[in-house]
């Protein structure tokens, strides 16, 4: 383990400033966006007149970022589209690569992206360019033979989870775990007792149904299918049928609360409330984590949103459905006992999980209503602690981590602030 900390006391006023840096980033995705604006930031901080270069969104690009292609362009999902855009993302891999041998930088940054920023890393590591990838991808959950490639691609990997690093230890790869960006977001809710954190709770779930427009007074549930085509249709329609059911069962008013990620997604659901012909209370909205935080319980087709749900306190049931065939072939390859954040987190079910065939609309509306009745303080205590846990100020802390790759390990953040790392 390698440590570097610069003591909160040290005097500034006569140290060299420090160098400019030259660093490429390329994010491929809105999630990726965010963190590298937040690292950007953080290592300007330390190195005033940085340059940036590489590929990402509009946040990247607004905290300075020379970027030559913006993200969206190379944002895909599923298996078919990729295949189709294949030409674009292998002319923008070698372009990419170039530009950044070109540019002498001191290091590559590939953020989340992970087919194509694995693919960059090693084809600049082998030209001598130092390499860091920044959220690990899920080798802790299947196709852990993933990990020669990285070991071969990356000088260090940067982890949102404190259990990743040590997967990547006994591989010989150098990772340190920085936290989780979310986590930084979302303030916690917790008091000093069960009764004042479940007032905290309720006066911010009161105050996020007024800003949306829905009244704080009625039960509310967030549906969440997800924000792929594909989710929404394998999901949608099991989770409106579930929302019928409770409605039906609950014996008092109910209001569903819908985010739709983009119009495509919008008409999606539009139509399947159409088939679902229920005459129910339904709010379309387009924010995710508008909706979850005004809600009491959240019905979610698992992924980050989970882990959303439980910064936000929420009670949760975690449903997750794939194709037969598409299972058939992922479940031989998973290695995790759970599928939820919250529990993999944890190491212990603390939300349900229903998955594929269990994922019935009936199971679905019995397991709302189990976790409606159930008594949260245990969860919430466990909830809390996770979320103290990544909450770490994921953008400085992973400067730091890439300050003490690159730089010597002596040299200090100028803010005279301490800051500690361990790799």
């Amino acid at each position: 383990m390698t440590h570097w900390s610069a003591p909160r006391s040290s005097p500034v006023q006569n140290r060299k400033s420090p160098e400019p840096l030259n660093i490429a980033l390329v994010a491929g995705e809105a999630s990726g966006d965010n963190l590298g604006a937040s690292l950007m930031n953080a290592l300007a901080a330390r190195h005033p007149g940085s340059r940036f270069v590489g590929i990402g969104g509009d946040k990247m690009r607004e905290a300075g970022q020379e970027s030559w292609i913006h993200s969206d362009e190379l944002s895909v999902n599923g298996i078919v589209e990729p295949l189709k855009r294949l030409p674009l993302i292998l002319r923008t891999l070698y372009d990419s690569r170039d530009r950044i041998l070109a540019a002498g930088v001191d290091c590559f940054v590939g953020i989340d992206f992970n087919f194509f920023n694995l693919w960059l890393a090693g084809l600049l590591r082998a030209r001598g360019v130092t390499t860091v990838h920044y959220v690990s991808p899920t080798v802790w959950a299947w196709r852990t033979g993933r990990l020669k490639k990285i070991r071969r691609s990356v000088d260090l990997m940067l982890t949102l989870y404190p259990f990743e690093t040590a997967i990547y230890e006994q591989h010989d790869i150098r990772a340190a775990f920085v936290g989780h960006p979310r986590a930084d977001l979302i303030e916690p809710l917790d008091g000093e007792s069960p009764e004042d954190t479940q007032r905290n709770i309720e006066t911010a779930r009161r105050k996020a149904a007024m800003d949306l427009g829905v009244d704080p007074d009625i039960l509310s549930i967030a549906l969440l299918p997800g924000s792929r085509g594909a989710e929404v249709a394998s999901s949608g329609v099991d989770f409106l049928a579930a929302a019928g059911l409770l409605q039906e069962r609950l014996g008092r008013p109910v209001q569903f609360l819908i985010p739709a990620a983009n119009p495509r997604r919008l008409e999606q659901i539009e139509s399947q409330l159409v088939s679902v012909e229920a005459n129910m209370r339904v709010l379309v909205n387009d924010d995710a984590l508008q909706s979850m935080a005004a809600s009491h319980l959240v019905l979610t087709n698992g992924g980050t949103a989970t882990l959303e749900a439980m910064l936000l306190r929420k009670p949760m049931v975690m449903s997750y459905r794939l194709g037969a065939a598409t299972y058939a072939l992922v479940s031989r390859m998973m290695k995790i006992e759970h599928f939820a954040l919250p529990n993999i987190l944890a190491g212990r079910a603390l939300v349900p999980e229903l998955i594929q065939n269990a994922a019935t609309p009936e199971h679905l509306a019995a397991a709302v209503e189990a976790e409606l009745t159930r008594d949260p303080n245990e969860m919430l205590s466990e909830f809390a602690r996770i979320h103290s846990e990544l909450r770490q100020d994921a953008g400085a802390r992973a400067a730091d981590a890439i300050l003490a790759l690159i730089r010597p390990p002596l040299e200090a953040d100028a803010s005279g602030q301490e800051d500690h790392v361990s790799l």
